[in-house]
């Protein structure tokens, strides 16, 4: 019999196991959950090695001749688009460039824009917020007619935003049918134990607990919507401990998912270390090559211009920190509080009259895309 622990936060799950004793090594891999940066935040003119795919992370869409409007207008730049991010870096200098996370996406929209180069142009316009920060961006394709780079992003933002149960802890979803779990694309069932009880009250409550390669699942028999996802993602230890009610799998989760523990009961015991060892088995495996859930397909429409072969390969390293922002990125501020422009102001730096600058900003360090020393 499989007996499952109430989900309760990390504080109070250390209360009640604060007497329990490991009975077999535990699993110190790193939480990837909470390492995983390149869908959660916008980042600006980053080194390359943050520019390069993590484990996971694929290139879906790849174009040239496209223009950062809003930012660096006039330049010619180059747009990545991943199953986490959206890259779009200069051709002539790449260390200027961005990583803007599809969870940080706001609104994705076209809208007609008059680029540096050309006139009445289609553009991608992206309002993104960032850690409490609300950036927008403005994506021209300089090959007239072609409106790729905002089809493909809009269509893989929408493929990112429907695939959250592959990366994100679910409670009480529709997940369960009949007594089945709803399989996800790409997914595939491992193993369903039946007979778990959650022992959040004296009575407990009977369900079924599930293994797949994505994630963990449990759901109560009595009453399908209470349950809960765990994808692989988010889990940060899987261990066995001995408790009051004997050996039981407690499996914590990662702190930016609430850090949940769960814990769970297996008799016989050699089922218990069975199903243990086989998490961590997935786990390791999974950690190996992450399954994000994104599926996008490009259409037919071609790209005019040639397409290289990596998104690194004309990139050299700068011997940077690549910890300093200039503030070059002040440009993409959403000024949301905006009502009219500011007056006009003579710069003697370029020789014409210009919208005056906001406190604490010069010339000099607008242009600069890295601050002086």
């Amino acid at each position: 019999m499989l007996m499952f622990m109430a989900l309760m936060s990390v504080s109070e799950a250390k209360s009640s196991l604060q007497d329990c004793k490991f009975s077999t090594a535990s699993n110190r891999t790193s939480v990837m959950s909470d390492i995983l940066w390149e869908d959660r935040e916008v980042r600006f003119d980053i080194p390359v090695y943050q520019m390069k795919m993590r484990p996971g992370e694929k290139i879906l869409d790849k174009l040239d001749s496209i223009e950062d409007t809003k930012g660096n207008g006039g330049d010619k730049g180059r747009l990545v688009i991943t199953n986490l991010r959206i890259i779009w870096h200069s051709l002539t200098m790449p260390r200027i460039n961005l990583s803007i996370g599809y969870s940080c996406i706001v609104t994705a929209a076209t809208k007609t824009v008059n680029s540096v180069s050309f006139l009445h142009l289609k553009a991608l316009h992206i309002l993104t917020k960032s850690n409490n920060t609300r950036f927008e961006f403005i994506f021209t394709n300089l090959v007239a007619g072609n409106s790729r780079h905002f089809t493909s992003v809009m269509g893989v933002h929408k493929a990112y935003t429907s695939s959250k149960m592959y990366r994100e802890l679910k409670l009480r979803g529709a997940i369960i049918h009949n007594k089945q779990l709803k399989i996800l694309p790409l997914e595939q069932l491992y193993q369903t134990v039946p007979g778990v009880w959650n022992l959040s009250s004296d009575q407990g409550n009977l369900g079924t607990f599930i293994i797949t390669n994505v994630r963990l699942v449990w759901f109560a028999d009595m009453n399908e919507s209470f349950n809960i996802s765990l994808p692989y993602l988010q889990i940060m230890h899987v261990r066995i401990r001995e408790s009051k009610f004997g050996p039981a799998l407690v499996v914590e989760c990662a702190e930016s998912c609430g850090g949940y523990v769960l814990g769970f009961r297996i008799d016989p015991k050699e089922k218990l270390q069975s199903v243990h060892k086989e998490l961590l088995s997935l786990q390791k495996v999974y950690g190996r090559a992450p399954l994000f859930g994104v599926q996008f397909k490009v259409g037919e429409q071609v790209e005019p211009c040639a397409e290289p072969s990596s998104l690194t390969e004309d990139i050299q390293e700068i011997d940077d920190t690549g910890d300093e922002l200039s503030n070059a990125f002040v440009a993409y501020f959403a000024d949301s509080g905006h009502k009219k422009d500011r007056e006009p102001v003579y710069s003697p730096e370029l020789g014409l009259a210009i919208e005056k600058l906001k406190d604490g900003f010069t010339i000099q360090s607008l242009w600069e895309v890295l601050p002086s020393s």
